[in-house]
């Protein structure tokens, strides 16, 4: 069969959906991702066939305005709110309801028999209503945000439904997949399809001495590529402060090459190093400090390491909370926390140092080795597109 997959413009959104790529061609089917240039070459570093629909989104440019220099968004407007993930989602479907004639105009060439696409996709739906053929809505990890996205969506998208001859308004996905253990269910979010998270940490190379443990119990510290840039420089000094108070733990930072120099000396048991595949040396490490990404936590659950989250975005904040009550992690919630060296220290101390959290983490790692894999699911997929 035919699989068009669809993300909005980030390409943190779309590579939850890389190993259901794979696991499509490898079973025969035809997959073409289309996308802004945003998400272009994360498609094509994963060996995917691709078309490039649009301009560049810049998401980034959403929140960077408002900021003053050296403030995160955490500082600005404080934790993440209901009212404002239902205000952020309209940027989403408005969105989707202007890319969506491109969208429609790839689905009629390329003819699929499914579409995939991300939780924060619509697009895909009313493409999926048009063509009369099954979508495919997958998540990205612990969900807090679809349910209050949905009604904005099928309010802003109605018009849009009856232009095109959508009845009933925006459909719903025939299917929603699920990377979260079912300890990670956000309360109100509806259960789903299982689909155990296979990571795509993107590409590069891993070092040699990375892949070993070393003398100390090492923490790698990875806040993503939007942390540091949205204002995130003190936020990185604290914690590498944090860890001069720790001389018993290595630290081994991952950080963009354009920001090194921003950060400063280090205390001798910090390295920066740059970015690299996390999946590819996670085994060496005795836990992870990171900002809550869905990507990141991900990874870091299905290692099965403990986790010390300082959240900063949308559900990133739902995240460490259901982490931290399953034992596998210790979330820092508030700015305040997260910029007081000594509580970050104390946190990360702590985390190492209990043995729940050990046991924690390895139960959501059992949990999550348990999940069906995503070549098991593509046969599922065969058989929504055979009922269809």
């Amino acid at each position: 069969m035919r699989v068009l997959i669809l993300s909005t413009p980030e390409s943190t959104h779309f590579t939850t959906m890389v190993p259901l790529a794979w696991a499509l061609r490898g079973a025969g089917h035809e997959v073409l991702v289309a996308g802004q240039p945003d998400i272009v070459p994360a498609a094509r570093s994963a060996g995917l066939s691709t078309v490039t629909v649009g301009r560049a989104f810049h998401a980034k440019d959403l929140l960077s305005p408002p900021l003053p220099p050296d403030r995160r968004p955490i500082e600005v407007a404080g934790p993440t709110t209901p009212k404002m993930i239902a205000i952020g989602s309209k940027v989403w479907v408005l969105h989707a309801r202007y890319l969506f004639p491109r969208y429609l105009e790839v689905a009629r060439q390329f003819r699929p028999d499914l579409v995939v696409s991300e939780q924060m996709d619509y697009a895909a739906l009313l493409v999926g209503g048009v063509l009369r053929i099954p979508v495919v809505s997958h998540r990205w990890g612990v969900d807090p945000l679809s349910p209050l996205m949905r009604q904005t969506a099928v309010d802003f998208l109605q018009g849009t439904c009856d232009r095109n001859g959508i009845e009933g308004g925006l459909p719903l996905p025939d299917v929603v997949l699920d990377p979260a253990p079912p300890e990670l269910l956000y309360p109100g979010t509806p259960a789903a399809t299982p689909i155990r998270h296979i990571p795509f940490n993107g590409t590069g190379a891993v070092p040699a001495w990375l892949r070993r443990p070393g003398d100390k119990p090492r923490v790698v510290v990875s806040m993503g590529r939007q942390t540091i840039a949205l204002g995130g420089i003190p936020l990185f000094r604290t914690v590498i402060e944090a860890f001069g108070r720790l001389p018993h733990l290595e630290g081994v930072f991952t950080v963009q090459d354009e920001y090194l120099d921003a950060l400063g000396p280090t205390p001798a048991n910090v390295r920066l190093i740059s970015p690299a595949p996390l999946s590819g040396f996670l085994g060496a490490c005795a836990a992870i400090v990171h900002h809550g990404g869905a990507n990141t936590l991900m990874t870091a659950t299905g290692a099965g390491l403990p986790q010390l989250v300082l959240p900063q975005l949308a559900d990133q904040f739902a995240g460490g909370e259901l982490l931290a009550a399953t034992d596998a992690a210790i979330s820092l919630g508030t700015a305040d926390e997260q910029n007081d060296p000594a509580t970050v220290a104390e946190a990360l101390d702590h985390l190492l140092g209990a043995e729940r959290h050990a046991k924690g983490a390895a139960g959501l790692a059992r949990s999550v080795a348990a999940m069906p894999s995503p070549a098991a699911v593509v046969r599922d997929l065969e058989n929504l597109r055979c009922a269809s």
